[in-house]
């Protein structure tokens, strides 16, 4: 066994002359514990937050979108696109058609986002889970086309599904209209369509209105062109290498974008804020760790009898501070080790039952516990923090250990 790591584990559980010395080392456990402990319970939060409102964000944000890279729309009746609807490893292609144009409802009118989007649309999974009202069709009984509102576009107009009489009426502009007309009303395509139900995602698409694509051309007068390409692929297949060869085949007139890029602000928010909090809590661990020096500290004037002897026998410098970096390391990483166990328990215990409730109300959540999401790179990021720093204040601490040896030998 290691001569240094073998006296540090000694003088670590044997009982020093003096007992404060003994109370100074389990304070300093103890704060790296409830350091290391919150650091984990911390990120893992913050990833149960992230899992959260990205599934939100995921749920209405296709896998990949083809966007042009110049202009608004453009033509996808091409040879490649035809290939890619035929393509075995995409599950949906949508075409859609999205301008902003006037909605009216009773007495109330408000401009909002229209998105007409093909029959592939519905192939999503989450649409029946973030409908609230009525249900998410694009067509009745019969092929005539229905709406589905945004719950925030909803709310402000008072839209009701459930009334068969009351129609939104969508309100845009013609093309090529100069607005000289004598009748105002001249200058703007006008259709009506009636609600079939609310859906509830995230506040970015709350204000949307989803109508079949075959609505959204006759209204904004568009009868070939579309706006983007959704596409959604199957499970087990590499959307992110799908994207890289969709961009190699079209070039530079498109721009195909995966889900990080089309939300690459909400990605880096999410990031930079838990990075923000790992460094505020990086530095109360630290203080917590630098304790460890006054410790080192008392227990190197404790053991000076032990130091002189062992130099005595032939114990270099190099020995000494060797035993007294061990035994800082071994009353940090003691304490990491519990923090680490004590977080890890917490998290799964709060995920099972749902222990800690947020205030308030949580209406974008299924339930008002804090979400937890455990990741094992966070363990390993803590515990890696833990041990530098701990390195850093041992070895300040056991230089003490080696300063004056000539001059204890003398007074010994």
């Amino acid at each position: 066994m290691n001569t240094a790591f073998y006296i540090a584990r000694r003088y670590l559980f044997a009982k020093k002359s003096t007992n404060a010395i003994n109370i100074i080392s389990a304070i300093s456990m103890l704060g790296v514990m409830v350091g290391s402990a919150a650091l984990i319970i911390i990120l893992s939060v913050f990833n149960g937050f992230e899992e959260v409102v990205l599934k939100m964000f995921n749920s209405f944000t296709p896998q990949i979108v083809v966007a042009p890279a110049e202009g608004k729309t453009f033509n996808p009746n091409i040879k490649y696109f035809e290939e890619l609807k035929k393509d075995q490893s995409i599950y949906a292609f949508t075409e859609v058609l999205a301008e902003n144009a006037l909605i009216r409802y009773d007495e109330k009118q408000t401009p909002a986002l229209i998105k007409g989007v093909s029959d592939d649309f519905l192939k999503n999974n989450s649409l029946d889970s973030a409908t609230i009202d009525g249900v998410f069709v694009l067509h009745n009984k019969i092929g005539q086309p229905q709406a589905v509102v945004g719950s925030a576009l909803q709310a402000f107009l008072g839209v009701n599904p459930a009334d068969p009489f009351a129609q939104l009426q969508i309100f845009s502009p013609k093309k090529g209209a100069t607005g000289s007309s004598v009748n105002p009303m001249d200058d703007f395509v006008m259709l009506s369509i009636s609600p079939a139900g609310v859906f509830q995602v995230q506040q970015d698409f709350d204000n949307q209105l989803i109508v079949p694509l075959s609505f959204a051309r006759r209204l904004l007068d568009e009868p070939t062109n579309v706006s983007t390409i959704e596409i959604n692929v199957k499970p087990n297949v590499d959307a992110e290498k799908l994207k890289l060869a969709i961009a190699d085949r079209l070039g530079s007139k498109y721009v195909v974008k995966n889900r990080i890029e089309q939300n690459q602000a909400l990605y880096n928010l999410l990031g930079s804020e838990k990075w923000m909090v790992y460094i505020i809590l990086t530095f109360v661990l630290v203080i917590a760790i630098f304790n460890i020096i006054g410790s080192l500290t008392m227990l190197v004037i404790d053991k000076q009898k032990d130091i002189s002897v062992l130099i005595s026998l032939g114990a270099g410098k190099r020995l000494i501070k060797r035993i007294f970096l061990a035994e800082g390391m071994m009353i940090t990483i003691t304490g990491c080790i519990f923090g680490i166990l004590i977080g890890f328990v917490f998290c799964v215990l709060q995920k099972k039952y749902g222990w800690v409730k947020m205030g308030g109300e949580a209406d974008f959540v299924v339930s008002n516990a804090y979400p937890v999401a455990l990741k094992w790179k966070d363990f390993v990021l803590v515990f890696f923090t833990v041990g530098f720093f701990s390195f850093i204040a041992a070895g300040l601490a056991s230089n003490l250990s080696v300063k004056k040896i000539d001059r204890i030998n003398q007074d010994l």
